[in-house]
């Protein structure tokens, strides 16, 4: 297990509680869904420290990053495209959504999660239309 270069008295731990108690909405229905492995056994955290950034949830284990962006990112794409290439050059596939993919398809927001570790027999694609893309990510 790798160590954190950041140590207990930096205020991470500080900045990671304030995060989590200041959760968006979307946040805290896509963490209903996350929390405790119940997405197919795979561990999220939230609010996990990496690097300079937090992320939003992160599965460690699948090197898996989910940012949710609400209105505080727009105007911020700069910002965010300096994030998302720091997080990939560690190692990490970065997942975004909007904050309206997530509150008004949280189902479809879901299936593309589960669809980043790999092919499932047991949970085959949903019916109903086009399931969300990643926040920047264009259907051909």
């Amino acid at each position: 297990m790798t160590r954190s270069r950041y140590t207990v008295g930096d205020g991470s731990i500080e900045r990671a509680r304030e995060l989590r108690r200041n959760a968006t909405a979307a946040e805290t229905r896509l963490w209903a869904v996350l929390r405790g492995s119940a997405l197919d056994g795979h561990k999220f955290r939230r609010q996990q420290r990496l690097g300079p950034f937090y992320a939003d949830f992160v599965c460690q284990a699948a090197r898996l990053v989910v940012e949710i962006d609400g209105e505080t990112h727009m105007g911020n794409e700069e910002r965010d495209a300096r994030r998302t290439a720091f997080l990939e050059r560690e190692g990490y596939r970065v997942l975004r959504f909007c904050n309206a993919d997530v509150m008004e398809n949280v189902e479809g927001v879901t299936q593309v999660i589960r669809s980043a570790f790999g092919p499932s027999p047991s949970h085959p694609a949903m019916p109903g239309g086009p399931l969300p893309l990643p926040h920047g990510e264009r259907r051909s």
